[in-house]
């Protein structure tokens, strides 16, 4: 990564917009934050440089082609070594109800968001989720709504 200067208000605009709409074409994205379009194109580039935009990606309807069911998975393992760590986690990505997994801190070692269809494919997961080594207990909650979704961080919260 390159390094750049502090983001200014322009760099912020470029951000806010690119996550609002990473299709959005070089000329509407100069319309948009109010440079000329050379200008403009260079500092996405800086920004991508930098790492400030690490892709671009479309987002995807998950209940459309997952499931409507999310589920919070908090997973406690029998050891915190760093073997048993790393084949949990290696298991884990074979998974394909995993969206996300997060090593945490507190009362449990893993919180995994997964998506199924209906409880009987949630079963199905479970199973296999608990065949993984090292797993010593599951706690499961099911996500009623979900009312914040963010692609990206809140931008306008930055500076």
């Amino acid at each position: 990564m390159t390094a750049t200067p502090a983001l200014d208000a322009y760099d912020l605009k470029i951000l806010r917009t690119l996550s609002a709409d990473g299709r959005i074409t070089w000329s509407d994205l100069a319309e948009a934050i109010g440079l000329s379009l050379t200008p403009t194109i260079r500092r996405v580039r800086q920004l991508e440089e930098a790492g400030y935009i690490s892709g671009y990606f479309a987002q995807l309807d998950e209940k459309r082609l997952a499931g409507g069911m999310i589920a919070f998975v908090s997973v406690t393992l029998e050891k915190q070594v760093r073997e048993t760590l790393d084949a949990f986690e290696a298991g884990v990505i074979d998974l394909p109800e995993v969206m996300s997994g997060f090593l945490m801190s507190g009362g449990a070692d893993y919180l995994l968001r997964s998506v199924v269809r209906d409880l009987d494919h949630y079963r199905d997961f479970l199973d296999r989720l608990t065949r993984l080594p090292g797993v010593a207990h599951i706690q499961s909650s099911f996500a009623l709504n979900a009312f914040v979704n963010r692609p990206s961080p809140l931008i306008t919260a930055m500076k």
